[in-house]
């Protein structure tokens, strides 16, 4: 492994990455640049290496971008060279997780607003300092739950739709990158969020244990901190869960768009979130939308809170495409049968053609926990077929993922789009297909009308009378103004594929 420093190289890479940063990128786009190191500088180019050869494809096919500002950052016409870097081992961290009395009673002030109780942090003499000790007094500590362990980075299917999120949870995990804090993930539900949070947890667990890493979603964090406020002789006072939160080195929180409507909770997450990171832990936090959108509607999230989880490292994990279903089905059903040997488990014992995997990946959904499902119900059908002498077939395929995607079999109407577009932007009916043109208004019913468009076989003019009786160019207007963010914007590209996923993925 290379060594961070101080050489022409590295100061030239960040002078550069910070006018790419300031161009607004993509927020997929610059990770993938900022996961690149610095390793050598001649009088022709910048060399920079990443571990990812997806990532070696992709930036080298954006070389024009950082040429440009390689030049301006350096005042002199430079080549950049992408380098594959072989994987390195993980390395220890030093971390010192103790804290002081006056600092808990500061922060305990800014949290309840009331003087610190009787329950103080331990002083730094008596902490323990063996890791498996660590873990013991620290009541946050929870083993990983049977299955948890399961999800490995080893069992996390890749594809270009989620290999940055990858990447990056990867580099979190052994800590050689202190840059990626905190690490934001997001996209649509199933995907696999989790697994890459839990991965992380697992990884450190049982590669690291200098480290105390906590993982918690998002209700369960809310309801800690409700209890320790509700009552101070719980077991688990303010003071204590205060003193114990800031004791972690990598904090974990899952969905924290559930979050968004307790004031209380996140202003303790806030004030832990910044103690962890101005003292060099690591916070990973994920959501079904940006950081950027977190603030919508009731959200209690303000722009100072969603600017904060956005600082860092922030990638998006997209809908799986045909090649990456594939890819996963294959992975699933080897998995599952291998797990059935090993564990004993009957009917699970058939076989799947590979040509009715590619068949599966045809009809299969982008909900990457349903499609698991999928492949164990093929997979036990296959089995039944096979104990009655005969083999799996194209029609029990289909009867198997109309029953896991019904929503290919029904219709989805204009009143059906404009409900769930109401609801993401949490505006009223009448504001949506009103004359009002104020910018809060105007992106949602462009929205409702693509989706719309792209969702129904409606024609304009029939569109425009549901949108109160819009013209036929407005339609199209709506529909070109859609068409070129989506292309610009990342993020708006992102949150429209969120909400044509949630309503084609609902239930009738």
């Amino acid at each position: 492994m290379y060594e961070e420093n101080d050489s022409d190289a590295a100061i030239l890479w960040a002078d550069v990455l910070a006018l790419l940063k300031a161009q607004g990128l993509p927020a997929a786009t610059l990770a993938m640049f900022q996961s690149c190191k610095a390793l050598s500088l001649d009088e022709e180019a910048l060399h920079i290496g990443t571990r990812m050869g997806f990532a070696q494809r992709k930036i080298a096919q954006q070389s024009d971008v950082i040429e440009t500002a390689l030049q301006e950052a350096a005042f002199a016409p430079l080549k950049v060279v992408v380098e594959l870097i072989k994987e390195s081992e993980p390395r220890p961290i030093e971390t010192n997780s103790t804290i002081t009395e006056a600092e808990l009673g500061a922060m305990h002030s800014s949290i309840s607003g009331v003087k610190p109780t009787e329950v103080v942090a331990t002083p730094i003499q008596d902490q323990p300092s063996s890791p498996s000790a660590r873990r013991e007094s620290n009541p946050l500590f929870e083993e990983i739950p049977e299955g948890g362990s399961k999800l490995t980075f080893d069992r996390f299917v890749a594809g270009e739709e989620n290999m940055l999120a990858l990447d990056a949870a990867k580099q979190v995990a052994n800590g050689e990158n202190k840059s990626y804090n905190p690490l934001f993930i997001y996209g649509k539900s199933g995907l696999g969020k989790t697994h890459l949070l839990r991965a992380i947890q697992n990884y450190i667990t049982s590669n690291d244990p200098t480290r105390l890493c906590i993982y918690r979603t998002a209700a369960t964090f809310v309801d800690e901190y409700v209890g320790a406020m509700r009552d101070e002789k719980t077991t688990l006072p303010r003071s204590a869960l205060t003193r114990y939160y800031q004791d972690i080195d990598v904090l974990i929180i899952d969905d924290i768009q559930n979050m968004s409507t307790a004031v209380g909770s996140i202003r303790f997450f806030f004030d832990t979130f910044n103690y962890l990171t101005t003292h060099g832990k690591q916070v990973v936090l994920a959501a079904d939308r940006a950081p950027s959108q977190l603030g919508m509607g009731d959200s209690l999230f303000d722009e100072r809170d969603t600017s904060r989880m956005d600082s860092g490292v922030t990638v998006s994990i997209q809908v799986p495409d045909y090649e990456l279903k594939l890819n996963l089905i294959n992975a699933f059903y080897e998995r599952m049968k291998a797990d059935a040997t090993a564990e004993h488990i009957v009917g699970m014992d058939g076989t799947i053609s590979e040509e009715n995997r590619k068949l599966m990946a045809e009809r299969a959904g982008t909900n990457i926990r349903i499609i698991e499902g999928f492949v164990q119900s093929c997979l036990m059908v296959a089995s039944q077929r096979e104990h009655q002498g005969d083999t799996l077939t194209r029609e029990d395929i289909l009867r198997v993922a109309s029953q896991k995607w019904p929503t290919g079999q029904r219709v989805i109407t204009i009143e059906q789009i404009q409900k769930a577009v109401e609801s993401y932007y949490d505006i009223s009916h009448s504001s949506l297909i009103g004359s009002k043109r104020n910018k809060e208004l105007m992106e949602p019913r462009h929205v409702a009308i693509w989706l719309t468009r792209e969702l129904t076989d409606n024609t304009l003019a029939d569109i425009g009378k549901k949108f109160g009786g819009r013209s036929h160019a407005t339609v199209k207007h709506s529909i070109a103004w859609v068409d070129e963010l989506k292309h610009d914007d990342r993020v708006f590209h992102d949150r429209l594929d969120l909400l044509r996923s949630q309503i084609t993925d609902s239930p009738q």
